[in-house]
């Protein structure tokens, strides 16, 4: 099974949020999940990424793939917060 690291919107009209999540490569964007790994909120003052450092690593390591979404997100974000 290929698993892929991507971004997963929650939240209300206009104020979204979203979670960092593994899951099996072919599914959809809101489909079921293998593991919620982080958090992400755009509408905070300053952008954080709240990632558990542990399980991200866990996943990279048995060979999951990011997305794009997430990639440029992890590029631009300064405040990246390890639990």
């Amino acid at each position: 099974m290929a698993v892929t690291l991507r971004l997963m919107r929650f939240g209300k009209k206009k104020q979204p949020f979203y979670r960092i999540v593994s899951l099996d490569k072919r599914s959809k964007r809101d489909g079921t999940y293998i593991e919620k790994i982080g958090l992400y909120d755009p509408l905070l003052k300053s952008d954080n990424i709240t990632i558990n450092k542990e399980r991200f690593s866990y996943w990279k390591s048995r060979g999951a793939t990011m997305s794009d979404g997430l990639t440029r997100l992890v590029k631009s974000t300064k405040n990246i917060i390890f639990e």
